[in-house]
């Protein structure tokens, strides 16, 4: 009897053993982190700098979310959240080739002189009327796509290289926005 409980629990304990899955890509990867940390550079030399969160689900997918923020008066964007769904066609873990959808929530800023006031009004002769700029901020949504690589070392920081377009609906003043950059970052 003894030796048939004994039996029964070494087997019962060798399936459980057996029932953890290995993720082998991760496995024969050193940098075996989930989530990325990176800033967009051709963004923050515009004057919006961009930096982006990713977090691999698989070893060939990703989501993530990109923010944005308009530093300068100039800045074409005020704000914007750009999550995105990335597909990878590489070897490694998160690396290689790859597509991605997203989506848009951008703020941009239209600034524009009124000058209705004009054919209503009369002026004396030699005055010349000073018209100060009116500034409306617009917040629209949009869906894009884009395409890049990513480029991983041993020591996990992370480079890319990636453009794309989005369509942005219900926009009075601009009609697509860009999805491109060189972004450095690191993995952890």
């Amino acid at each position: 009897m003894k030796k048939l409980i004994l039996s029964g629990l070494l087997l019962a304990s060798s399936v459980f053993v057996f029932a953890q899955k290995v993720d082998t890509a991760a496995s024969k990867s050193k940098i075996n982190g989930d989530n990325e940390l990176k800033l967009n550079l051709i963004y923050t030399v515009a004057g919006f700098p961009e930096l982006n969160y990713e977090r691999i689900i698989k070893d060939d997918m990703s989501v993530g979310i990109a923010v944005l923020v308009g530093i300068e008066k100039s800045a074409e964007y005020s704000f914007g959240v750009i999550p995105n769904y990335r597909i990878y066609f590489g070897g490694k873990k998160a690396n290689g080739f790859f597509i991605e959808g997203n989506a848009a929530i951008i703020s941009n800023r239209d600034e524009y002189y009124d000058y209705s006031s004009l054919a209503y009004t009369s002026y004396p002769p030699g005055y010349n009327p000073t018209f100060n700029p009116i500034s409306k901020t617009y917040t629209n949504f949009g869906l894009g796509a884009a395409a890049g690589a990513k480029f991983l070392t041993k020591n996990g920081f992370v480079g890319e290289i990636y453009l794309g377009v989005g369509r942005l609906f219900g926009s009075t003043t601009i009609d697509a926005y860009a999805r491109s950059g060189i972004t450095i970052g690191k993995r952890f």
